[in-house]
């Protein structure tokens, strides 16, 4: 027993992953302060700002990231309609106080709708969903290193997984992958995003956003992100930890 404790204290510690607060900054204001992976920090701040509805890809005129040591901000520029567009937005956010309902806006835009998907060429088999995540898990060296990482990847079928991104949150490792896949310019349509989370409605949202037009996760998905999914026309297939599911929406994209 006595040697079974040594061989445990003497193995190496399991190191830890980093997590900072990274401030998103439009136009010399702060719209958000995340807590991150400080890893692939320009593709964070394009794929939050997509994701967001807050500006397209494009639109941002400039990107700095600036290490402040305890922190990082991810500086952008945005032209004139977008930074009114941002405005508005934060004005809407402001809710009169005393009214009881100051939160509304914040709720309803935490409810409304995801963006409406295209349907293109995706098709997807039964190897899709057992080998998508696979590929993905393959693709995941700080979470090899730490276990305390989420992925996001997005899955071509015929040419597999295209690029895959992590970080301590799952919503910040689909950030990145949308900033990723924008700034390469990769085409989303025939894709599915994949996911080694659970699938809650944030998640459905910004896969929308994105241009997907289905989503694989390992996880399950709560009932509000499959209702999402469905009115949004994505395809949603969740616990695919346990192997090979049925589709909860759209099972008109599978064969077979």
């Amino acid at each position: 027993m006595g040697q079974a404790r040594a061989i445990l204290y003497d193995a190496p510690p399991r190191p830890l992953a980093e997590e900072v607060p990274v401030a998103l900054v439009y136009n010399g204001t702060t719209q958000a302060v995340m807590m991150a992976t400080p890893a692939d920090l320009e593709d964070f701040a394009v794929g939050f700002t997509l994701t967001e509805g807050i500006a397209a890809a494009g639109e941002i005129l400039e990107l700095e990231i600036v290490d402040h040591g305890a922190g990082r901000e991810a500086r952008m520029w945005l032209p004139d309609g977008a930074a009114e567009r941002l405005a508005r937005r934060r004005r809407a956010m402001a809710g009169p106080v005393g009214c009881g309902l100051c939160g509304i806006d914040s709720i309803d835009q935490a409810l409304a709708p995801a963006a409406q998907v295209e349907t293109c060429d995706l098709r997807l088999r039964a190897a899709d969903l057992r080998h998508a995540p696979e590929m993905l898990r393959r693709r995941q060296p700080l979470h090899d290193a730490t276990h305390a990482a989420h992925a996001a990847g997005l899955w071509r079928p015929g040419t597999g997984l295209v690029v895959a991104r992590e970080d301590v949150g799952r919503h910040n490792a689909l950030d990145k992958l949308a900033g990723a896949v924008a700034r390469a310019r990769e085409d989303t349509a025939g894709t599915a995003v994949v996911l080694t989370s659970r699938v809650s409605v944030e998640m459905v949202q910004k896969a929308a956003a994105m241009g997907a037009e289905a989503i694989l996760a390992a996880s399950a998905a709560t009932a509000l992100a499959a209702r999402m999914a469905d009115a949004a026309g994505l395809t949603l297939v969740a616990g695919l930890k346990g192997g090979p599911a049925a589709p909860l929406t759209h099972p008109h994209r599978m064969e077979g």
